[in-house]
């Protein structure tokens, strides 16, 4: 079987959407289906560092990767995305779908021009998508009216969340199965020797909530003396952040940007994520990579994240609430027990749920149903 995953943004910038399909693709490859990640790539140069500042991994992509075509920075979902719009690119995608002759394509984020809407237009073979948005945008309703008579291209809808499905109901109603996000799990965990870190993955941006955790913080570093070490967001505006907030820098190590075993590292050594995310979160990517890590978390009572949590690996707080997470951060530094007790939990609930070669399982299963539903003369499949 030969699959060919099509993703919207560049490769070139971390995101959720981006890691999920890079891991996609290779746990399939461990099953032995030949992939290719049709996905826009932003190459070193000035032009890139014009476009986007804030910089990103502009290296060669590795070789099952096919480059479509640079991005550009596009509000959406409250956040910013490294969206790929340009024509050139449309067409690289038409030509690399009739050169590769894929068996079925994949869709991420189906409805997000150009390459996800160019992907159902072009594809001559059956069609996957997947939903990952949760929470109101202002662009679907127009790209329903302009190009949602496409969806009916699709053979195949997957959601990594409820949550997801139902925001995916909401414009595009129909029958949605739900494949969650997939993590990788590292060779080796431990629960001993962890420092006195509190760890934050994530944006600097408003639904993130990282100010929430800032004027949190004081208190936490009061009581604990612990470090919070704040991983994703551009340091230069978190130090913004905290200027005008006019919270005191100590005990705060800011990261940046971080390569995925740095980021599993980081992980693996801190006692607790903190997650203050204040809503239109599909699904929580950053709190099953600490599952995976064994390190609990505490997180936002918000859609996307309370499945995952519940009262098993780690403890909901109100959102935008930095009191009670301030406290349930002090709570879990100081009581190793308790901390050990989620840790553990938490790696069982990724190793068990969430791990890859599960959830590539689960994909080549319903790639599979979806080929021999088509080749019966069925043009969907019932979920």
């Amino acid at each position: 079987m030969k699959v060919g995953i099509v993703v919207p943004y560049s490769f070139s910038f971390w995101g959720g959407v981006v890691e999920h399909a890079e891991e996609q693709a290779r746990a399939l490859a461990d099953l032995g289906i030949q992939t290719r990640l049709l996905i826009g790539h932003d190459p070193p140069g000035r032009v890139s560092s014009l476009l986007h500042p804030a910089g990103g991994r502009f290296e060669p992509p590795p070789a099952h990767v096919i480059p479509l075509g640079r991005s550009v920075i596009v509000p959406a979902n409250h956040s910013l995305a490294n969206i790929v719009l340009s024509p050139a690119s449309v067409r690289r995608l038409r030509r690399a779908l009739s050169r590769e002759r894929f068996d079925l394509v994949h869709v991420h984020e189906p409805l997000t021009p150009a390459l996800g809407v160019a992907a159902l237009a072009s594809a001559v073979c059956p069609v996957v998508a997947t939903f990952h948005a949760a929470g109101h945008s202002r662009w679907r309703a127009p790209a329903r009216s302009l190009w949602g008579f496409l969806l009916e291209r699709i053979d195949l809808r997957v959601a990594v969340s409820d949550a997801a499905a139902e925001t995916a109901r909401s414009y595009a109603p129909g029958d949605y199965l739900v494949i969650p996000n997939g993590v990788r799990m590292p060779e080796e965990v431990s629960l001993d020797g962890r420092r006195q870190h509190v760890l934050y993955v994530g944006r600097h941006e408003p639904r993130k909530g990282l100010g929430v955790l800032m004027r949190a913080w004081p208190q936490v570093r009061r009581s604990t003396g612990a470090r919070l070490r704040v991983v994703g967001a551009d340091p230069l505006s978190v130090r913004h952040l905290l200027a005008r907030e006019r919270i005191p820098p100590e005990g705060i190590d800011l990261l940046g940007h971080l390569s995925p075993d740095d980021l599993d590292r980081e992980l693996a050594s801190a006692k607790v994520l903190a997650a203050p995310s204040l809503g239109s979160e599909s699904f929580g990517m950053v709190l099953t990579r600490a599952f995976a890590a064994a390190t609990p978390v505490v997180a936002s009572d918000i859609d996307g994240y309370r499945q995952l949590v519940s009262d098993r690996c780690g403890v909901l707080v109100p959102p935008a609430d930095e009191v009670s997470l301030g406290g349930a951060l002090v709570g879990l530094l100081e009581d190793d027990v308790l901390r050990r007790r989620f840790g553990k939990l938490a790696w069982e609930t990724a190793s068990t749920a969430f791990s890859w070669p599960i959830i590539a399982s689960r994909l080549l299963s319903a790639y599979q149903a979806v080929l021999a539903a088509c080749e019966s003369g069925h043009t969907r499949l019932s979920v």
